[in-house]
C-alpha cells in the first residue's frame, strides 16, 4: 500500500469507529481496542500498566503478520504472550505510523470485518 492508500483507507477506518465512540479515535485508542479484543475478557476498568501491556499486545499481534513477532501461549493470567522472531527495521517516526496503520487495518480486515470492508 502506498501512503496515501493508507490514509485513505485510515481515514474511512476511524470513521467507521467513530460510530461507537463520540470522537474519531488515533492510534493509541485503536492499538488499545485491539489489545482488548486479544485479551478476550471484555471491557473492564485495566490498571494504567495493564493498559500498557494491552498496546503491547496488540503491536505484537498486528506485527505477527509480518512475522516480527510469534505467539508463544498465554501466561496464568491468560494473557497473551508474544515472542520477537525477527528484529524490526530502523523507521523514522512517520514511517512506523505508517507500518502500524497498515497492520492496523489488515488486522480490522481479517480479524473483525471479515470481507465486509
Amino acid at each position: 500500500m502506498t501512503e496515501t492508500e493508507i490514509n485513505i483507507e485510515w481515514k474511512k477506518l476511524t470513521i467507521k469507529l467513530q460510530e461507537s465512540f463520540q470522537k474519531e479515535p488515533d492510534l493509541k485508542t485503536v492499538l488499545f481496542l485491539i489489545g482488548v479484543q486479544e485479551l478476550g475478557k471484555g471491557a473492564q476498568h485495566f490498571s494504567k500498566e495493564e493498559k500498557q501491556d494491552l498496546m503491547h499486545i496488540a503491536i505484537c499481534k498486528i506485527l505477527s503478520y509480518s512475522g516480527y513477532y510469534e505467539l508463544e501461549g498465554v501466561d496464568k493470567e491468560g494473557w497473551p504472550i508474544w515472542k520477537s522472531t525477527k528484529k524490526l527495521p530502523f523507521l523514522n517516526i512517520l514511517n512506523q505510523e505508517s507500518l502500524l496503520k497498515m497492520h492496523v487495518l489488515e488486522y480490522f480486515e481479517k480479524e473483525v470485518f471479515g470481507t465486509e470492508q
